[in-house]
């Protein structure tokens, strides 16, 4: 009885956590470039009473399938997904969305080199495309303090109209990197990721070109939260909490029971 009252514990534990993840996704319903999470679970380990295949008798003959309990739940991981986000028109030249594969990369202060699918980018006071933080985009591109208008290119070509001249001038390529597996990128916030050994390193490449996807200018990428399907997930986790304490509810009135047996 008192491994029921752990167990339970287990899938009140797993389920907070659940509910944790969804909130943090349903918080960022509306947040640019945002991916979702999704919690993973696993069972624990079990404690055997008879092993599965164990000899039962003399002739040699095996137990089919034993007695195993289980433990309860845990955490297996979070899990991030990095589908596409719809695209919202907001006709603002230096908001980017990228339509198909790839993250805009960005220069920390640090040195280090983060990833991001949100491009509300801006002009610092040197005229450098800059992220919402002030944080550079990488490579460097610097749009000259006269230019009438800019226009980004679906391959990421920054070109600018100066007055008193009528062809555009090409102030710097965007580029965009990939990962093998982008789910293991590390989220840093402000839809920001780091490289890590899970991800793999980044494939750089200009938009457009082997498998990258397109850049769109006066866009912005959606979160991709389905706030329908999370909603649904949160009653989910809120009854199997709830079925989880009854558990432990049960078990303790059983225990009740067995200390008042005279």
């Amino acid at each position: 009885m008192l491994r029921s009252l752990d167990i339970g514990a287990t899938g009140m534990l797993a389920q907070q956590m659940n509910v944790d993840v969804i909130s943090n996704n349903i918080a960022n319903t509306t947040t640019s470039g945002f991916k979702r999470q999704r919690a993973e679970f696993h069972d624990l380990i079990y404690q055997n009473k008879q092993r599965p295949g164990a000899t039962s008798s003399d002739s040699g003959t095996t137990v089919p399938t034993g007695m195993q309990f289980g433990l309860g739940v845990g955490l297996g991981s979070i899990y991030r997904l990095h589908e596409q986000g719809t695209i919202k028109m907001t006709e603002n030249p230096l908001d980017l969305a990228i339509t198909g594969d790839g993250y805009f990369q960005i220069d920390m202060p640090n040195g280090d080199t983060a990833y991001t699918r949100s491009g509300v980018f801006q002009l610092n006071e040197n005229g450098e495309i800059v992220t919402a933080q002030g944080y550079t985009v990488n490579p460097g591109i610097t749009v000259p303090a006269d230019a009438e208008d800019i226009v980004v290119n679906n391959s990421g070509e920054v070109l600018v109209k100066q007055p008193n001249t009528v062809a555009m001038a090409n102030v710097g390529q965007l580029q965009l990197a990939t990962f093998v597996n982008p789910a293991g990128l590390e989220g840093i916030g402000d839809t920001l990721f780091l490289e890590t050994d899970a991800s793999g390193a980044a494939t750089v490449g200009n938009p457009a070109t082997d498998n990258l996807g397109e850049i769109r200018q006066g866009a912005l990428e959606n979160s991709n939260v389905n706030i329908v399907e999370e909603i649904t997930n949160l009653i989910s986790a809120q009854r199997a909490y709830e079925m989880n304490s009854k558990v432990i509810t049960t078990s303790d009135e059983m225990l009740q029971t067995v200390t008042q047996i005279r």
